[in-house]
């Protein structure tokens, strides 16, 4: 199972995550998970232009046998040439990351796409695949019902979206399961919710109190199947078929052997109800901060 995982690096740019106490990795420890990652069986690292200065961290490790995955921001309001811009912007990222080539390039924010300019955007993305820049273009989203939308106008090579134990909704609206049929290649992030899948009740923030149903069925289900957070959301997310990456975001080489000593392979316990139709206030981090 360990070359389902992608090792995800914002924190290797920036402080990061709701359970973050130690914030930027430094660059030896950033050096020491790359290192683990590759003699794991782990190939690939999942990066984006907004991560701080990640990707120059990374562009001083040896990434010899890594797949590099990025996402870009947004374009410019008023930018006039679209696949200028967004060539600069690759041909940057491969200087910093000092590689020739990227696994994927992905839209951070894809929502231009639905703008007046999204097909001279969605012909600039493929413009990197016809210079040999990437391999594979796509997007990143935060709800699967942003896909109804996305997926009507263009075709992508890979979506990466979030995915976890709490956020079944890629699964329950159908759209995993047609997204693999038709041959597009999907990556889960957000696994532990920043973390907070693997907080105690002591160590969950305050305002996540609103939830407390929620957290009472989770902690009392797992006290019941006997599982520890860790393996219950590595095990319920791996063992889709359907999905090619899990991506991982890792603060140390520690918590990475964690993860791979996790019996991912143990049996799949049934959910109780509570744990369905979660508010999406949780299950999307970027709502956190108004909370």
């Amino acid at each position: 199972m360990n070359s389902k995982l992608a090792i995800g690096t914002v924190q290797f740019g920036m402080p990061y995550g709701v359970s973050n106490e130690t914030g930027q990795v430094d660059s030896r420890e950033v050096e020491n998970i790359i290192c683990l990652a590759r003699e794991s069986g782990i190939d690939t690292l999942d990066t984006a232009i907004s991560y701080g200065n990640c990707e120059e961290i990374l562009g001083c490790q040896s990434l010899d046998g890594m797949s590099i995955i990025t996402k870009l921001p947004e374009a410019p309001l008023n930018c006039n040439n679209l696949k200028s811009w967004m060539h600069s912007r690759i041909e940057e990222s491969l200087c910093r990351l000092n590689v020739s080539s990227l696994d994927a390039v992905l839209l951070h924010k894809p929502n231009q796409l639905l703008g007046s300019s999204g097909t001279k955007l969605y012909n600039a993305l493929n413009s990197l695949k016809e210079a040999g820049l990437v391999n594979r273009i796509g997007i990143s989203i935060y709800t699967a019902d942003e896909l109804e939308v996305y997926c009507k106008k263009f075709k992508y090579d890979l979506i990466q979206a979030p995915f976890s134990i709490f956020d079944r909704r890629l699964v329950e609206t159908g759209w995993l399961e047609r997204l693999y049929e038709q041959g597009t290649n999907v990556h889960v992030r957000s696994i532990f919710l920043q973390g907070l899948l693997l907080m105690t009740k002591e160590m969950r923030p305050a305002k996540f109190n609103r939830w407390n149903s929620v957290w009472n069925c989770w902690d009392n289900w797992l006290i019941e199947t006997k599982q520890r957070p860790l393996d219950a959301c590595l095990r319920y997310v791996l063992s889709s078929q359907e999905i090619e990456k899990v991506v991982v975001g890792i603060s140390s080489s520690k918590d990475l052997k964690e993860i791979l000593d996790s019996p991912v392979q143990d049996e799949l316990f049934e959910f109780p109800e509570g744990l369905s139709n979660i508010d999406n206030d949780l299950l999307n981090p970027s709502n956190w901060e108004n909370l």
